[in-house]
């Protein structure tokens, strides 16, 4: 069975509440169920782990050195500005999907930048909780 760690960034505990035109009247409750019944679904055991801080992501990606066979990971906006994350990602070297609710390439100009994209072996972007779906099937 893989093991594979979902890791939700700054503001993702704020679906249904921030600007559900963008990203869905969905809660961030409904997204953790979707995640669980699809990674059961395909057989795999599954950890959700949620952090607005950037240092407790990079805790996170650390910890997961030797432990878990991929990592998903939408880290929000952490995925414009964080060198660190992407630091860590590549520290621990475990394959990496990176999931967006929206399409980050249609959007403002300074979302078009990921440093996340830069340690991953897939990018999802734009179909909402499905995304995650086709990260876990990366895997399977």
């Amino acid at each position: 069975m893989k093991r594979i760690l979902v890791i939700n960034g700054v503001n993702l505990n704020m679906l249904g509440i921030r600007e559900p035109e963008k990203y869905g009247k969905k809660s961030y409750k409904d997204l953790v169920s979707f995640i669980k019944d699809c990674a059961a679904e395909l057989g795999q055991s599954v950890c959700v782990k949620q952090s607005n801080c950037e240092g407790e992501i990079v805790g996170f990606i650390q910890k997961a050195y030797k432990k878990y066979d991929g990592i998903i990971i939408n880290a929000g906006a952490y995925t414009h500005t964080s060198v660190a994350i992407l630091d860590a990602l590549k520290a621990v070297d475990i394959p990496t999907v990176e999931v967006h609710l929206t399409d980050i390439y249609a959007r403002e100009e300074f979302r078009k930048m990921s440093y996340i994209s830069m340690a991953a072996r897939k990018t999802v972007c734009g179909k909402g909780f499905e995304g995650y779906k086709e990260a876990l099937e990366f895997f399977a």
